[in-house]
């Protein structure tokens, strides 16, 4: 199973990731040294491929050899974390996302908690990953639901992926699902957020024409609002235009 970490450190630095092994940084932090050291940090647990920069530099306070503390957090354990947010903020550190049994869960608060000092507190916000939730993930397979350009009309290859998804749902027994659509950057945001919304409104019609209840369908749009890759380059903005399934809480 490939993870989708989402890291945030904060002083206010912030990492986030949707797309499998990338970490997005960004937020603010006191200084150059300390931006350097978290992106060097990061480039050796994930990659310099996978690590895409938006950190800034402000006045922000940091208690003492937090940099320090903060590359002790950023382990190869976090690579078992999918859609996950670490936030350490001042001494508070929080952990949350899915990983893969309760064991883990465990060990990877317990193994934080272990390599800070006393003053540092550690919320463990893990969680168990839903057996469901799995099999949506493991059938869209990072793959992309294209769509025609710049409309809400599925295309062939995308009709063919949902044909796996309708599938896959109707083995869930009546169980909600979140169709999240997301769009790049470019245009104005409100017709993104429009074309979004109509987008995931499509992906439930059609799942509901091959048999999934469509009271167990939500359609959601977010607009550009939740890049999982920079909007700098055509291939970012390809991976930003996407469709996302999660399990309804």
């Amino acid at each position: 199973m490939r993870y989708l970490p989402l890291l945030l450190l904060c002083a206010a630095c912030a990492v986030q990731a949707q797309t499998p092994g990338q970490v997005v940084a960004s937020g603010t932090v006191a200084d150059e040294a300390s931006k350097a050291a978290v992106l060097t940090r990061l480039r050796e647990v994930y990659g310099a491929d996978k690590v895409l920069d938006q950190i800034t530099i402000g006045p922000v306070a940091t208690p003492a050899n937090w940099s320090n503390h903060v590359q002790k957090l950023i382990t190869p354990g976090l690579k078992q974390v999918s859609r996950g947010q670490l936030k350490i903020d001042g001494t508070n550190v929080s952990v949350r996302g899915e990983v893969a049994n309760e064991a883990l869960r465990q060990r990877i608060a317990s193994d934080f908690a272990g390599s800070l000092n006393p003053t540092y507190t550690v919320n463990n916000g893990l969680r168990v990953t839903a057996n469901d939730q799995g099999v949506l993930d493991r059938t869209l397979a990072n793959r992309i639901i294209e769509f025609e350009s710049g409309q809400a009309v599925l295309t062939p290859s995308g009709k063919t992926i949902l044909d796996e998804m309708s599938a896959a749902m109707l083995k869930m027994k009546g169980q909600k699902v979140e169709i999240i659509g997301h769009t790049d950057n470019v245009g104005l945001r409100a017709s993104n957020q429009n074309l979004s919304q109509a987008r995931a409104e499509a992906v439930r019609n059609y799942l509901s024409a091959k048999g999934v209840a469509l009271d167990t369908l939500v359609a959601s749009g977010q607009g550009p609002d939740r890049p999982v890759a920079s909007n700098d380059t055509a291939d970012g903005r390809a991976r930003n235009r996407r469709i996302e399934f999660r399990m309804a809480q």
